[in-house]
């Protein structure tokens, strides 16, 4: 497994600035997204910013997997995955116009810049290297998700219909870590 500095975007809500980690791509992402997560002016609108950044990551992931993947199942997987977050990107968006909230990216955020590092990281895998990079890195960048929501993000959004969004979202990324994991398990990464 390669090693990068941990960077998580959180898919739908958060991007996350973590440490060092034997991971894969998804670490670009969290770095940034956490440091953001950590700032004490965390609001609905950076939140839905955050989210909206997140979920695009994994729809670009996804969407490379859908075509790269060696194996048919993992294929399968990140053209699930795609459809998935689009989804819940165009809900959210639609509950920030619904809420009059406009979506505001957190100072200094990183998030296109380490979508595109973790972007050339993938492209540059082939075969079953690649389905097995994809894999941890969807792994660690839906857990990393999962905790941002539950450890900060909840707690931050005031509006209760996002919270409540929010909410309805978070099993749907703990299935994305699931299929991710027995998939890993499947092939021995």
């Amino acid at each position: 497994m390669i090693k990068f500095i941990s960077t998580a975007a959180i898919v739908g809500l958060v991007s996350a600035l973590a440490m060092p980690v034997k991971a894969t791509l998804v670490s670009h992402h969290r770095a940034s997204a956490i440091s953001a997560v950590n700032r004490p002016a965390l609001d609905d609108a950076t939140i839905v910013a955050i989210f909206d950044a997140a979920n695009t990551e994994d729809i670009e992931t996804g969407d490379l997997a859908a075509k790269r993947a060696n194996s048919k199942d993992v294929r399968d997987l990140g053209a699930q995955f795609a459809r998935d977050h689009r989804a819940v990107r165009q809900q959210g968006r639609d509950l920030a116009k619904k809420l009059g909230v406009t979506p505001t990216p957190p100072p200094n955020d990183q998030s296109k810049a380490q979508t595109a590092a973790a972007m050339k990281e993938l492209s540059a895998k082939r075969g079953a290297d690649f389905d097995k990079a994809y894999l941890a890195h969807e792994v660690e960048f839906h857990q990393t998700v999962i905790d941002a929501i539950n450890g900060t993000l909840m707690p931050a959004i005031q509006n209760a219909e996002l919270k409540t969004f929010v909410q309805t979202v978070v099993p749907a990324f703990q299935a994305h870590l699931a299929a991710a994991k027995n998939l890993q398990q499947k092939h021995g990464y």
